[in-house]
C-alpha cells in the first residue's frame, strides 16, 4: 500500500500537529544553497524527461560549451551533473545523427579500498568500475534500446587501458573520473580524438584516488585553459544538483 502524503494524513486525523509541523519545517530546512540548485522548490517530476534542461549557471555554460567545442574539460566537485550532461548530449548526439557510435571511457581506479581478485571474464572484472556509466545511460535510454546500441557497436564502455593506438572519427567521446589518469594517460585519451567527433573530459581534481602528484587533470586542465576551441568549464558549490547537504559537506571537508 502506497504511503500517504503528510497532509492527507493529518486531514485524516492520523497525523498530529507537532508531527505535521516538524515535516513542513524539514523540508524548509532542505533549501540550504544561495543561488543554486534547491530540490524543495524543484517542480520536476521524476520519470524519464526527453529533454534535458540546465539547473545552474554553470550546466548552462557547460552545455553551450559541449554545443559549440569539439574538446570540453568539465572540472567540479560531486553532483554538478558534470557526467550526466556529458553522456545526455552524447545520446542526443548519437539519435540525431551528428556522430555514429559513442565511445565511453573511464580508470579502473579502486575507490581507496582494494577489492581483490575479482571473479569471471574480464567483462564481469571490469563491470563495477564501469557501472556508473552504464546507470547514466541507462537513464536516458531504454534498456532494450540501450542493449541493442551496445550489441551493435554504436556505444562502446570500454576502461581506460584499452584506448592506446584508437582513432575516434565521428565519435561522442567521454572520458570519466579523470581526476583518476596519471597526465600521461590524459595525454593519450586527448589525442585519440578524430574528425568529426567530440570529446568531453569529467572530473574533480580535489577527488582523486591516486597520490595527489600523480594526477594530472589539474595540470592538463591549466596548460589547455588557452587554446581555441578547448573549453575549460569549472562548476562549483551552486552548480550542485545533488542533496543540498552535498554542497554544505563538501564547503567544510
Amino acid at each position: 500500500m502506497a504511503k500517504r502524503s503528510v497532509k492527507r494524513r493529518h486531514a485524516q486525523g492520523v497525523l498530529n500537529v507537532q508531527e505535521f509541523q516538524r515535516d513542513e519545517n524539514r523540508a524548509r530546512n532542505l533549501q540550504v544553497l544561495d543561488g543554486g540548485f534547491q530540490p524543495a522548490n524543484d517542480a520536476r517530476e521524476q520519470r524519464f524527461v526527453k529533454t534535458v534542461r540546465p539547473k545552474s549557471k554553470g550546466q548552462t555554460i557547460l552545455m553551450e560549451a559541449i554545443d559549440n567545442n569539439p574538446l570540453v574539460l568539465a572540472l567540479g566537485p560531486a553532483g554538478t551533473g558534470k557526467t550526466y550532461l556529458a553522456i545526455t548530449k552524447a545520446v542526443e548526439a548519437l539519435e540525431s545523427g551528428k556522430v555514429g557510435r559513442i565511445v565511453l571511457s573511464r580508470p579502473a581506479v579502486e575507490a581507496g579500498e582494494s577489492l581483490g581478485f575479482l571473479p569471471g571474464a574480464m567483462e564481469d572484472k571490469l563491470a563495477p568500475y564501469l557501472r556508473p556509466l552504464y546507470d547514466a545511460l541507462q537513464d536516458r535510454l531504454s534498456p532494450k534500446r540501450l542493449k541493442a546500441l551496445m550489441a551493435e557497436g554504436l556505444i562502446e564502455i570500454a576502461p581506460v587501458g584499452f584506448m592506446r593506438g584508437r582513432t575516434l572519427n565521428n565519435a561522442f567521446v567521454v572520458i570519466d573520473e579523470a581526476q583518476n589518469c596519471t597526465y600521461g594517460q590524459i595525454k593519450m585519451l586527448l589525442t585519440r580524438l578524430g574528425w568529426s567527433s567530440t570529446m568531453v573530459v569529467t572530473g574533480d581534481p580535489a577527488q582523486t584516488d591516486l597520490l595527489p602528484d600523480l594526477s594530472g587533470l589539474a595540470t592538463v586542465a591549466d596548460k589547455l585553459d588557452a587554446l581555441d576551441n578547448v573549453a575549460v568549464v569549472r562548476l562549483g558549490e551552486a552548480d550542485i544538483v545533488r542533496h543540498p547537504l552535498v554542497a554544505s559537506m563538501l564547503g567544510v571537508l
